[in-house]
């Protein structure tokens, strides 16, 4: 959603998650430009650097597979989004795909830590535990105070970060 920061992620990150800016688009009711992303992707996009394939939040599985569909990049630099109140199989289906996903809180389970969340995440963890003999690279959306608990989260972000550290003027030192 705002892409002036890249230059200095790249410089200074080991590995660089593009995220969409599904959120923001979300919670300001605008609909996400989704041909921006790809184009701001082909700019910046390669390994060890990954992107969030474009997602509908609250949306259905069809409306995720469409989108997953339309995705011009190859798997090793994508995750897709699996939100929360989807059904596990489609969770399963994409680790067979792709060897990063994004967990997104959605429907009922938008609210992080409470009990139905963390219910949901369980069973989320339980049937990839009980599919693979090694789990896939999990990234929580807006999780990451989730991070070091019981979710074996792989990376985490947090929105906290983007709004109140958006503006910080990196020395040449930190860069």
């Amino acid at each position: 959603a705002d892409p002036r920061d890249i230059e200095a992620c790249l410089r200074i990150g080991q590995s660089v998650m593009l995220d969409n800016g599904a959120f923001t688009a979300f919670t300001q009711g605008k609909p996400m430009d989704v041909n921006g992303f790809w184009d701001w992707c082909d700019q910046h996009l390669a390994a060890p650097h990954w992107a969030v394939i474009p997602d509908i939040i609250g949306g259905s599985e069809a409306q995720q597979r469409d989108s997953l569909a339309e995705w011009p990049f190859p798997a090793h630099l994508s995750a897709p989004v699996w939100h929360l109140h989807l059904p596990i199989d489609y969770l399963l289906d994409l680790a067979d795909q792709y060897p990063k996903i994004c967990l997104g809180s959605s429907g009922e389970f938008w609210q992080i830590g409470t009990r139905k969340w963390t219910q949901r995440m369980d069973e989320a963890f339980d049937a990839l535990n009980q599919k693979f003999r090694h789990l896939p690279w999990i990234h929580g959306m807006r999780m990451l105070g989730q991070s070091g608990n019981r979710c074996p989260l792989a990376s985490a972000d947090s929105t906290n970060i983007a709004r109140n550290h958006k503006s910080r003027i990196w020395s040449p030192e930190e860069m």
